[in-house]
């Protein structure tokens, strides 16, 4: 009897472990195809965003910054900030344009995070909007890079539009 409960235990995690190989396949082969996509529409993906209903792309292409369906022209780009917790620690703005090192704070969602964690946010302001792309508060750094990636490309084009 213990052999045969044994036995439909061990199948039973091989089936789980085949379904779980089978879904990060499926979902690595998605992500696979939407990269191609962007990369086929002239776009350059700068950062791969976690959310909590997925990844979602942060691109670059000759004219535009797009987050997810968002599009931030480059040419209506006043400033950019890093922001950790809602406070900037670095920032870069055209010339003759007000560069205040503060966001509103409706703008930056207030989150509590739990256990101390520092949320990662590079807020954009264009002439018209401010878009926060919210790069996440996870540890390891991950979420630090993804800041530095979304600010350095947006400070790059500031400075070059100078």
């Amino acid at each position: 009897m213990r052999d045969v409960v044994a036995t439909i235990v061990a199948v039973l995690l091989v089936f789980f472990a085949l379904r779980l190989a089978t879904s990060l396949t499926r979902d690595q082969i998605t992500r696979r195809r939407l990269l191609r996509k962007l990369e086929a529409e002239g776009q350059s993906v700068l950062a791969e965003i976690p959310t909590d209903t997925g990844l979602v792309f942060f691109t670059e292409d000759a004219n535009a910054f797009r987050f997810g369906d968002r599009v931030i022209e480059k040419h209506l780009i006043q400033s950019a900030r890093v922001l950790i917790n809602g406070a900037a620690i670095a920032a870069s703005a055209r010339e003759g344009t007000n560069s205040s090192d503060t966001v509103a704070r409706d703008i930056v969602q207030e989150q509590d995070e739990g256990i101390s964690r520092d949320r990662w946010d590079v807020a954009i302001v264009t002439e018209h909007e401010t878009t926060v792309v919210p790069c996440g508060a996870i540890r390891e750094q991950i979420s630090q890079e993804i800041a530095r990636r979304v600010f350095g490309a947006v400070r790059q084009t500031i400075e070059n539009s100078t």
